[in-house]
């Protein structure tokens, strides 16, 4: 399937776009100066960050393994962000070839990105859509051709409910998509949160972001929990990510348990 078209109007490099600013973190070169400028801004504030989004894309990738190895064979992946190979497709199908995936995000860069590095391999697809409109992403064409909502699916909302404002119902948001869900699927989330650093620091961060596509709501840890209603949390349950499943003894680094971000995986009872 091929990406979305779109007009050179709909991509906006006047401002900031957490997208792009998260491939900046993770040593990508797909973003723009006003991304560059925004990135360093957070970075100076929060030097961790950097690691925290490194940390947060490996914990996409574990659990994505785990998923698969318990026989999920269909992905939609909110909130997919550039291309960084590995990507979801790349992880899943090392271990199965036939999975299924959509990728969704609201960023026309990602949808220019998505027939060459995302959905150029069949069984995959690329809805240009917003996260704030739940509906019409489980409407849409291409997530109806790739997936059957009779069979476990696996809900990928990783880094991107916590730019979803409190007045914009991301409980609300999560309720919806995971309803569509049968039983035997699984949430994979993960979310920024202001547990582990200075409240004027991450005041500052907040400022940055709202010059940017998409504001920051970072949230406290029960908050965060609230999502997984009707899941079961799998071990370790809801954690940083550095501790979620690693694939190897986490070193006694207060770094790695100061980052700001809560992840975990449920599967739906």
């Amino acid at each position: 399937m091929d990406a979305e078209g779109f007009s050179a109007e709909q991509i906006d490099t006047s401002r900031p776009h957490p997208a792009r600013m998260y491939d900046y973190y993770l040593g990508g070169q797909d973003n723009y100066e006003v991304d560059r400028t925004a990135a360093e801004r957070v970075i100076e504030l929060l030097p961790d960050i950097k690691l925290a989004a490194r940390e947060n894309r490996s914990f996409m990738h574990r659990a994505t393994q785990v998923v698969v190895g318990r026989g999920v064979r269909q992905i939609i992946d909110v909130g997919t962000g550039i291309p960084t190979s590995p990507n979801t497709h790349e992880v899943a199908r090392a271990l199965a070839p036939d999975v299924r995936i959509a990728y969704v995000d609201n960023d026309p860069i990602v949808s220019a990105y998505a027939g060459a590095k995302l959905t150029n391999e069949g069984n995959a697809g690329f809805v240009l859509a917003d996260l704030r409109d739940p509906e019409a992403l489980l409407r849409h064409p291409a997530v109806a051709d790739l997936i059957d909502f009779d069979q476990p699916v696996a809900l990928l909302l990783v880094a991107i409910l916590h730019f979803i404002e409190d007045g914009e119902d991301p409980a609300g948001i999560v309720k919806t998509l995971t309803e569509a869900l049968p039983r035997g699927s699984y949430l994979v989330l993960s979310h920024a949160t202001h547990d582990f650093h200075d409240a004027r620091q991450l005041a500052a961060v907040r400022d940055v972001y709202k010059n940017a596509t998409a504001t920051l709501t970072l949230r406290p840890r029960d908050q965060v929990a609230a999502y997984f209603d009707g899941f079961e949390l799998l071990e370790p349950g809801l954690v940083q990510p550095p501790f979620w499943a690693p694939e190897a003894p986490v070193p006694n680094d207060p770094v790695l348990r100061g980052l700001g971000f809560y992840c975990g995986v449920g599967v739906k009872s």
